[in-house]
């Protein structure tokens, strides 16, 4: 009998996602999509009963879009409410969202890989193929970045979203250091990077309310705990095999022209 107690990574019909349609958004877009995915709290394996629904993606602009005399816009945002649920739709065009994925942002990175698929097509797998080749080493500084920001949000609101997002981006981090792969998913992270023994409480309390304060350790104990997988981070840093500067750069140039044209 197995004794594997590790959590399984999520999928659409386990991420506690509400019972709505998330496709119907996704028919109302003007352009075509290439891919969209769910990201937030539901990804990061944290999702509140009031949580909002995330949804990313990569939309693809006409070429007369491009070469004519209006600046197309590069991000498309559309926030709203279907059957009772808040949801927000942000997706970028192909090159905008290429031009993120060459700049270290894991965010980007975290929508692409998500597991939470609502929508695909061959691009979005061709994309997906080449994410190994644009993690650097210097994705560390970009999850060591959004920690720090997540941490003055904590201290400001005392909320416990912000504290776990922290977290997360700690360990999501270390792990990317680690080995070379992206995950985003919190329950996961703890069975893989050794972490404070407190979190599953935290994101147990984090399921009865998306705005809910803080409980749990004192703020003496959360600082030290924050601050030493700061060096952690730092260290796997300095350790780790992952390349310097991205080496899919050309790949990816010959995706964004190929798929433009054919487009």
């Amino acid at each position: 009998m197995s004794t594997d107690t590790t959590p399984a990574r999520p999928s659409l019909h386990t991420a506690g996602l509400p019972a709505t349609d998330l496709t119907q958004v996704l028919a109302e877009e003007p352009h075509p999509l290439l891919f969209a995915t769910v990201s937030g709290a539901h990804l990061y394996g944290f999702p509140s009963r009031d949580s909002d629904v995330d949804l990313r993606g990569v939309h693809l602009l006409p070429v007369t879009a491009l070469i004519g005399l209006d600046e197309a816009p590069g991000t498309r945002s559309w926030t709203g409410h279907r059957d009772g649920v808040e949801m927000d739709l942000v997706t970028h065009d192909l090159r905008t969202f290429v031009r993120l994925m060459l700049r270290r942002n894991g965010y980007v990175l975290e929508q692409l890989l998500s597991p939470l698929v609502v929508h695909t097509t061959d691009t979005h797998q061709e994309l997906v193929a080449l994410a190994p080749g644009v993690l650097t080493r210097h994705h560390a500084h970009h999850y060591r970045g959004f920690a720090n920001t997540q941490w003055r949000l904590f201290e400001k609101t005392g909320e416990l979203k912000p504290l776990l997002y922290t977290f997360r981006a700690l360990l999501t981090g270390i792990h990317l250091m680690r080995s070379g792969e992206i995950q985003a998913h919190l329950p996961t992270l703890l069975g893989e990077v050794t972490a404070p023994g407190y979190l599953p409480e935290l994101i147990a309390a984090k399921a009865e309310a998306e705005h809910g304060s803080a409980g749990g350790p004192g703020r003496e104990r959360l600082v030290a705990d924050v601050e030493a997988l700061k060096v952690v981070l730092e260290e796997a840093r300095s350790g780790t095999g992952l390349a310097d500067v991205p080496v899919a750069y050309g790949a990816l140039r010959e995706l964004v022209v190929r798929v433009r044209l054919v487009g």
